[in-house]
């Protein structure tokens, strides 16, 4: 009989101990999930924290710098509708430049390829409209290149100032893409596009080019050329030298670009600032995408994703 009192105490006594560990395994658990849930919240708070920053600092009135200086503003790379080449960077920077009463003049520190013929249009048209309304002398400098529509943009500056050995031109248009129709019929492959209009699959690589469709385009490609050409010349007026490779799409150097009028003469950001602005001061007012931004706008995409699939796994409405 004592025996079994014993062995009953002491099933008691373990099952008391495995009863606490599962309580304290339990309770420890709740707390871990508490504290996770509590830094998650945290961090949200952080990044809509971060974000409101963001669009707060945007109109928020940036301070100006009044002692005389001379602006600039980089066009860098390729001119597109995303980027700091684009219209949306450019463009801002322009007017807090000119709007400065210390900015003295503004140089466009240029060092580009070409690209989008609308963003260089846009540019063009609103360096137009600043000089007109702030009265202050706009310049352009080229660094390697300032070729198509960079060359667009700089037509737009009081003069422009190259480097002996810069690329400078190639004022003309283009529309390029490949053609797959012959390897195809090699390789035994059907295209199957289906299209509601006659030339809804105009410039598919995959299917044939008529003559109608490469007319239509060429037509449309002098247009641009034409609007490239009437920009130059508004801009350089008697300035540019007859040349009848002028607007043929060629480029030249930098020496040579002066020669023929599209370019007034050598000079470099320093030179430009020191010697013709005559305020020796350079003031940065390029607008660069920040990690900030760079994060807040893939945070963006990632909500939206999510969101997305949020709501392609949601049940059905019945």
């Amino acid at each position: 009989m004592e025996n079994e009192v014993t062995l009953d105490a002491k099933t008691l006594h373990w099952e008391r101990e495995a009863i606490e560990k599962l309580l304290m395994a339990d309770l420890r658990e709740r707390r871990a999930a508490r504290r996770w849930r509590i830094f998650r919240s945290l961090v949200w708070m952080l990044l809509f924290g971060a974000l409101i920053w963001l669009l707060v600092a945007d109109m928020l009135p940036t301070s100006k710098t009044t002692v005389p200086h001379t602006a600039m503003v980089t066009i860098k790379g390729e001119i597109a509708d995303t980027g700091e080449a684009s219209a949306e960077y450019v463009l801002p920077a322009l007017r807090s430049a000119l709007e400065d009463d210390g900015a003295q003049a503004l140089v466009l520190l240029i060092n580009s390829p070409g690209g989008s013929p609308v963003q260089a249009g846009l540019i063009n048209d609103e360096i137009r409209r600043l000089r007109a309304l702030h009265k202050k002398p706009i310049y352009a400098v080229v660094e390697e290149t300032c070729a198509s529509a960079a060359y667009y943009i700089a037509s737009a500056a009081d003069k422009i100032y190259v480097n002996k050995a810069s690329i400078v031109g190639s004022i003309g248009v283009l529309m390029d893409g490949f053609g797959f129709t012959g390897t195809m019929e090699k390789l035994g492959v059907e295209r199957r596009l289906l299209t509601a209009g006659a030339n809804k699959g105009f410039l598919d690589p995959f299917s044939p080019q008529s003559e109608t469709q490469k007319q239509y385009a060429q037509v449309m490609l002098d247009q641009i050329h034409q609007q490239f050409i009437a920009v130059v010349k508004q801009g350089r007026g008697d300035r540019l030298k007859p040349n009848p490779e002028m607007f043929s799409g060629l480029f030249w150097t930098g020496e040579q670009a002066v020669q023929m009028g599209l370019a007034d003469g050598l000079g470099s950001l320093d030179s430009v600032a020191r010697d013709v602005v005559k305020a020796e001061k350079l003031v940065d007012y390029t607008n660069k995408e920040n990690i900030a931004e760079r994060f807040a706008k893939r945070f963006g995409a990632a909500i939206g994703g999510g969101a997305v699939n949020a709501l392609r796994t949601l049940p059905p409405v019945r």
